[in-house]
């Protein structure tokens, strides 16, 4: 499966940061950034789900699996059965990083 932290951090970044995200850290938090207001929320729901063909349980929908890149990653992570991907730069999908070193 493709890089998930990636993946989540291009969408993040694309739809609501309008591809300005060189600042944005992986553990900063959407809400207190202002990122996303109710229906970003949903919007973003609606990507994963449709993305990762995985289905959100009401009490799934909390800040503890929503509220940053690293939560997302670690929460789609284990609904889909992946070991979360730990990089230093999820800017950069992993294959990359490596030629890169």
């Amino acid at each position: 499966m493709a890089d998930v932290r990636y993946e989540i951090r291009s969408y993040v970044v694309e739809n609501y940061l309008f591809g300005r995200g060189d600042d944005l850290k992986d553990s900063d938090s959407f809400w207190e950034l202002g990122l996303m207001d109710s229906t970003g929320v949903l919007e973003l729901i609606s990507y994963l789900e449709e993305r990762y063909s995985v289905s959100l349980e009401s009490g799934e929908i909390v800040p503890d699996n929503l509220d940053s890149i690293d939560k997302l990653t670690n929460f789609i992570s284990k609904k889909i059965g992946q070991a979360p991907e730990r990089t230093e730069d999820a800017r950069m999908p992993a294959h990359l990083q490596e030629v890169r070193r």
